[in-house]
């Protein structure tokens, strides 16, 4: 049981490791996520902070690392030109420390 549990854990907490490289596409049919730039912090779903290393880009708190090929992202985003289109609606920060999910309820998408 106890060697169970232990397998558990590590198969939810590689769940939560996945889904932070992502590569742009330029069409809505290539893309796993929708996703639109908000203006402003109050408006997103998720504040996304773009890391300069991969190794930077664990779990799932809006930390992204852009990848140059498909074969390296986890999820493929395209950036919508409007809100309505979009899965989720994004909010770059400069700020590693304030990349967070502000509607958790979305936040299955990016796994």
């Amino acid at each position: 049981m106890k060697q169970f549990l232990i397998i558990i854990t590590i198969l939810f907490g590689s769940l939560n490791t996945k889904a932070q490289k992502v590569f742009e596409v330029k069409s809505i049919a290539q893309a796993d996520v929708k996703v639109y730039v908000c203006n402003t912090q109050s408006e997103a779903d998720l504040v996304v902070y773009k890391c300069t290393s991969k190794d930077e880009a664990k779990d799932n708190k809006g930390l992204w690392f852009f990848t140059s090929s498909t074969f390296d992202a986890q999820k493929k985003i395209y950036v919508c030109s409007n809100a309505a289109q979009a899965d989720i609606k994004i909010y770059y920060t400069t700020t590693k420390f304030d990349a967070t999910w502000r509607n958790s309820s979305k936040k299955h998408m990016m796994y």
